[in-house]
């Protein structure tokens, strides 16, 4: 289990680069440990999937959070779930029509502090249709990496979306509009 840094930047700000030399710095995502995870209820049980990312440019800027970027794309034609007939009926035209649209992206549009760790507000294009969506964040130093090493991270990114906001209404009779996101990113320093 990775250890928690502390709230974003206030343990780590100490740690930055002094303020001339500041800069976001590029990392990668270690894919093959990261995943992209939702739950959604379906009638009294829940249905739960995962979404490989087919590319991901972020850069983290522990002095100063909000020239952060996070920018994801999802290849929504190889989504799971945890029921084979739901992975057909998510991918399929009335939900997620990865047949037309099969990449989902996230582009951030600030990075705020908050007590617990940032705040991530960006579009989220789903189907063709962007609305903005606030991912919340926690950083966590990675198990045996030494105290101020930040060149390999942990992500943990929380939040909600309806399906509903990007068109995505088919079996709402049985599936909830809700969508929670639980995603774990795996990064390291970049060069």
């Amino acid at each position: 289990m990775p250890r928690l840094l502390a709230p974003l930047l206030l343990l780590l700000a100490p740690l930055a680069a002094p303020p001339a030399a500041a800069a976001p710095v590029p990392y990668s995502l270690d894919a093959a440990c990261s995943r992209v995870a939702f739950e959604v209820a379906f009638g009294p049980d829940r249905i739960s999937g995962t979404m490989p990312v087919a590319a991901a440019d972020l850069a983290l800027d522990f002095r100063d959070v909000s020239t952060s970027h996070v920018d994801v794309t999802l290849d929504a034609a190889d989504a799971t779930a945890s029921f084979p007939f739901a992975a057909q009926a998510m991918k399929g035209p009335k939900v997620l029509d990865a047949g037309h649209f099969p990449a989902i992206t996230f582009v951030s549009r600030s990075v705020t502090r908050t007590t617990e760790g940032a705040r991530i507000e960006g579009l989220l294009t789903l189907r063709g249709v962007a609305r903005p969506v606030t991912l919340d964040a926690r950083i966590y130093r990675q198990t045996g990496t030494a105290e101020g090493d930040l060149s390999h991270l942990t992500l943990k990114l929380t939040g909600t979306v309806r399906r509903s906001d990007f068109g995505a209404t088919g079996w709402a009779d049985m599936v909830s509009d809700e969508v929670r996101l639980d995603i774990l990113a795996r990064v390291d320093r970049a060069g």
